[in-house]
């Protein structure tokens, strides 16, 4: 399992994912799941990826030798005209990377091969764009109602997520809610694991202002963990108490059943 987070704010995006992989409690590995490709001036893409790691590994290979080997074939990434071509050709590597991976490995092979990509990105003259596509192939945006998304294990993250984003927020707080998104994510789950890898992609910078792994012994991060559990117990302190005095009502009488 992982966690990924892509997130749009209005200086640009901000993206964090965790490194681990495991098959079961005693084979647990750490690879990047976070990758990038850009031409000052004029793009960078970047992506982050979940589930099975031969499949998302045979995505990556296949991109980055498109990036790096002349062909006659179009290169999706460093020549597409928008941000959607390249979310729809990256949807179409995908979903035939599972395909084949799935017939090789004949019918028992089904399901065994999925995945799923967080994909970002700017092209000089358009706006930045946030796509999360499916092992289908097919994919969605991030809009103003939905503007981030996560893939992995969402589930213990995402309430952190959800009160505490500003599309007008800083970078720098962006990165903070993250932290304390995976934190609580960490906490719950043991298939999430550290280091951390964190990127911020300026609006019309082309590039990455901003690229950390965050090691569990990073000073900031168990400072931020620390803080926000003593945070949590002292605003569960604050709530008014409960009582069993005489003013609360009565529960409903039993029903019998003739």
């Amino acid at each position: 399992m992982t966690y990924c987070v892509g997130m749009m704010l209005d200086k640009g995006l901000v993206l964090m994912s965790d490194t681990r992989t495991n098959s079961g409690v005693d084979n647990i590995s750490v690879f990047r799941k976070m990758f990038y490709w850009s031409v000052p001036g004029d793009r960078i893409i970047a992506l982050m990826t979940a589930g099975n790691l031969a499949t998302t590994q045979a995505v990556i290979s296949q991109l980055e030798e498109r990036t790096k080997t002349p062909s006659e074939r179009h290169n999706s990434l460093l020549e597409a005209p928008t941000m959607f071509q390249v979310a729809a050709e990256v949807g179409r590597l995908l979903r035939e990377t599972i395909q084949n991976s799935q017939s090789d490995n004949g019918q028992n092979g089904e399901g065994r091969f999925t995945a799923s990509i967080i994909l970002c990105g700017q092209i000089n003259g358009m706006e930045p764009r946030l796509f999360m596509i499916y092992p289908e192939g097919n994919f969605i945006e991030a809009t103003s109602d939905t503007p981030f998304f996560q893939i992995g294990e969402t589930k213990y993250g995402r309430p952190i997520i959800l009160r505490g984003y500003e599309r007008d927020m800083s970078f720098e707080d962006a990165v903070k809610l993250l932290m304390v998104s995976f934190d609580s994510t960490l906490k719950a789950n043991l298939s999430v694991g550290m280091p951390l890898d964190v990127m911020v992609i300026a609006r019309d910078g082309f590039g990455p202002l901003h690229v950390r792994r965050v090691h569990a012994e990073d000073a900031y991060f168990q400072s931020i963990s620390s803080n926000w559990g003593n945070a949590l117990k002292s605003a569960f302190d604050s709530l008014p108490d409960y009582s069993f005095g005489a003013d609360r009502e009565p529960p409903p009488a039993n029903l019998e059943l003739s």
